[in-house]
């Protein structure tokens, strides 16, 4: 009998495996130490994230969420301003701006990078009345065309936050790393992430010193000196542990974004074989109904934090239960738009608002795309949805 192929969405055991004895030698250093807040491992990290991403500052906090947090804070925004951001992402994009009384104001993606619309965006700047900051996000690891965002900052006079949650090591149009061009930026190290922790962990950075100095202070309760408080900030700090296992991970982390392009590649090959066409080709030109992520132009990059392909809306739930029978891991990312959710009815929004978020929470499935996947693994995977498609 034929053993069956699985292929998880996300196999952290086998990465862990892969470098065991570092992380170990880390956790180590820091036990030994006694020293698990802050403190000089949290420090080298900040300054290995700094010049990994090619930026002046980077201040480490507890998560990716309260990055986005922090970087709002240390930006003024308050009760009654706006923000606009992708209802197409993770909920603490929006979220993070809420819980500072602040109103998100959702404008529509672009269908075949699934990122914020540059002229979906500035639509929304100009009905907003108290604009105060635009959060376009690097969805999926891939860059938004951060020009037009910056450009439509200085338009409407208000910064670019970056969120590059499942982006670090991306380049954008110019060739740059993400988090360089934006007033700051948002990572995340939740586990699941190319860089990820064995726990919650995030960082923000920025080429402004001031910026820098406010959100360094914001994160510990706005205390400078100890006990002494310029702001109201809050209790984000990163732990020592954290740092040592993503100081780590991030010697290994451009090897790990290489394989992952390389399997996203094995994909792109397969699947065009078979005759399915990039994102943004209209259905029903190509011989197979699944669009693939789009390549990046160069100099832009894409570190495939998901591999997300899309098919049609009838199709998609009826294909995850098939690839979940032959033993494939996938997730939907993501099934509702946040300008449908229930926490933001109070801001109006209703289905038809944002047409192309809709579409792609309807239809897109993201596949299994990890390092350590085999080409055994990755076959099986497209096989299987290249044969169900075809039926």
């Amino acid at each position: 009998m034929t053993k069956p192929i699985l292929v998880p969405l996300l196999d952290l055991r086998a990465q862990y495996e892969s470098i065991r004895e570092e992380i170990g030698e880390a956790i180590q250093r820091v036990v030994e130490s006694q020293h698990f807040i802050l403190g000089p491992e949290v420090q080298a990290l900040e300054q290995e994230i700094a010049r990994y991403c090619e930026v002046r500052f980077a201040i480490s906090c507890a998560s990716g969420s309260d990055a986005l947090l922090l970087a709002l804070m240390a930006l003024g925004v308050g009760p009654g301003d706006e923000v606009i951001c992708p209802s197409y992402t993770f909920f603490a994009t929006a979220g993070a701006v809420s819980r500072l009384g602040g109103k998100p104001v959702f404008a529509d993606i672009d269908p075949a990078t699934y990122n914020l619309d540059p002229a979906a965006a500035r639509r929304a700047a100009a009905r907003c009345t108290r604009l105060k900051a635009i959060v376009p996000v690097h969805l999926f690891g891939q860059s938004v065309d951060l020009g037009a965002f910056l450009a439509l900052g200085a338009e409407f006079g208000v910064p670019i936050i970056e969120d590059a949650a499942q982006a670090i090591g991306t380049r954008d149009e110019q060739g740059q790393r993400v988090g360089t061009r934006g007033a700051v930026a948002c990572f995340s190290f939740f586990p699941s992430k190319n860089l990820g922790g064995f726990g919650d962990g995030g960082i923000v950075t920025t080429n402004d010193a001031e910026l820098a100095e406010r959100i360094s202070v914001l994160r510990v309760h706005g205390s400078k000196p100890k006990y002494f408080h310029k702001f109201v900030g809050v209790n984000s700090r990163l732990d020592a542990l954290q740092a040592a296992v993503v100081r780590v991970k991030l010697r290994h982390l451009d090897s790990w974004t290489k394989t992952r392009g390389e399997h996203a590649a094995h994909y792109d090959r397969a699947f065009a074989a078979a005759g399915a066409a990039p994102s943004g080709v209209p259905s029903g030109a190509s011989g197979l109904a699944l669009r693939t992520p789009r390549p990046p132009t160069p100099p832009a990059t894409h570190i495939y934090n998901q591999y997300a392909i899309r098919v049609s809306a009838n199709l998609r739930d009826a294909l995850r239960a098939h690839l979940q029978e032959k033993g494939v891991g996938t997730e939907i990312y993501y099934p509702l738009g946040l300008h449908q959710q229930e926490c933001f009815a109070d801001l109006g929004g209703k289905p038809g608002d944002l047409p192309e978020t809709e579409a792609a929470a309807r239809e897109t499935l993201a596949l299994p795309i990890f390092p350590e996947l085999t080409l055994e693994q990755l076959d099986h995977v497209t096989r299987t949805v290249a044969s169900f498609l075809r039926r």
